[in-house]
């Protein structure tokens, strides 16, 4: 059975659950189409590199992602850095001739995004952008419910993506708050996950008209520890302020290009959201809607119920739904945020056996950031905004 090594850039948070997806794919789904080694992790200190080769399982550590990205042993690069670095590392991995797999949002904006799409398209290599959400098995069964014609014609999309983690005043500025680094804030950070589904079950988004708004414009500057997300929880009272230039919040009307309308938002100071992450889709011969929150959870409500049993009634996923045959043998008996990942690891690593395409790609990631900017656009406006304008400019 072939074998991978993995090249990770990024040893924090997002760098656990990739490692977890590689240590655990092959026990989900085997045989495995390959076997991901975790060769090598980077990070930014020799001492950062080298906890994270020990805590998630890599043989070796490095603080130079260039040296990792030129390793001829390495496979695939994994980027599960800031934003503001995707663009560089991609691009030379592409150089390199690695598969790549990019943490979301693909890049700061369009602009950028489009370089690498640019890039990975002329190496050849496969490419993939971790919008893990959708490899949920609730998801996934939308999507075949959607194909299969059962909710018919497709009238509206709402998804919203509801958090409170960044509500108090007092936590402290991490790049998270940066437009520098993070490129927008609420949209980008979680409001792409929202684009992402919109685009997988629904189509292609034509037009937005959004509003964004900033409602903590200042932050105390991190002095301490970090938690799990880049941000300390609290701050002393006379620790200095840094100005907050993103957005904490975003609410969208859309266009689809296939007639369907609907609407996107998502905040990180919605008070006791915690990982709100939804969609309610209606169509002429039936509705769908999904909470994250209640993953292992579809609620459907067709047309031609009878009269008897009309609205939502719950569908739980297992082995006869989408990736059942992989995970575990009795329905709502659970999955993950780990599942997800372990999901999208393998049809990554398929991809590149059977010399197929990954979705979603960077093409998507592309797509997804035209989408983001045309919401800043239109919300700097107040204005309808054409997506396909953007990508003419």
């Amino acid at each position: 059975m072939k074998k991978l090594n993995v090249g990770m850039i990024g040893g924090g948070f997002m760098g656990k659950a990739h490692a977890l997806a590689y240590a655990g794919m092959p026990m989900f789904f085997w045989p495995a189409p390959a076997i991901p080694h975790r060769h090598t992790v980077v990070d930014v200190t020799e001492e950062l590199a080298k906890d994270a080769a020990a805590k998630l399982g890599f043989e070796n550590y490095s603080t130079d992602w260039r040296a990792v990205v030129n390793d001829p042993d390495i496979d695939i690069i994994d980027i599960v850095t800031p934003n503001n670095t995707h663009a560089e590392i991609a691009i030379a991995a592409a150089k390199a001739g690695k598969h790549i797999i990019s943490e979301k949002p693909l890049a700061l904006g369009a602009e950028e995004a489009k370089t690498m799409l640019e890039a990975v398209q002329a190496a050849g290599v496969k490419h993939a952008v971790a919008f893990n959400y959708r490899r949920t098995p609730a998801v996934a069964l939308a999507k075949k419910y959607i194909e299969e014609g059962r909710i018919g014609k497709i009238l509206n999309f709402r998804g919203t993506y509801l958090q409170d983690w960044s509500a108090d005043p007092n936590s402290p500025l991490s790049w998270r708050f940066q437009k520098k680094i993070a490129g927008s804030g609420a949209l980008g950070d979680i409001g792409t996950h929202v684009v992402d589904f919109a685009r997988y079950l629904v189509g292609e988004i034509s037009d937005v008209n959004a509003m964004t708004k900033t409602w903590i414009p200042e932050r105390p500057t991190q002095t301490g520890g970090v938690d799990k997300l880049g941000t300390v929880k609290s701050a002393a009272a006379d620790v200095p302020k840094e100005v907050v230039d993103v957005d904490d919040e975003f609410i969208s009307m859309i266009k689809f290009e296939n007639g369907a309308i609907g609407s996107i938002e998502a905040t990180r100071n919605a008070w006791g959201r915690n990982n709100f992450l939804t969609f309610e889709i209606h169509g002429e011969k039936g509705s769908l809607y999904f909470n994250y929150e209640r993953r292992d959870e579809l609620q459907v409500s067709f047309s031609d119920d009878p009269s008897d049993a009309k609205g939502f009634r719950t569908v739980y996923t297992g082995p006869a739904t989408p990736y059942g045959e992989a995970l575990w043998p009795i329905p709502a008996l659970g999955i993950g945020y780990g599942e997800t990942k372990i999901i999208e690891t393998h049809d990554f690593f398929k991809s590149i056996v059977d010399g197929t395409e990954a979705s979603p790609n960077f093409n998507d990631g592309y797509r997804v950031e035209l989408i983001a900017d045309a919401i800043l656009e239109s919300a700097e406006k107040s204005a309808w905004v054409k997506v396909n304008d953007l990508e003419k400019k």
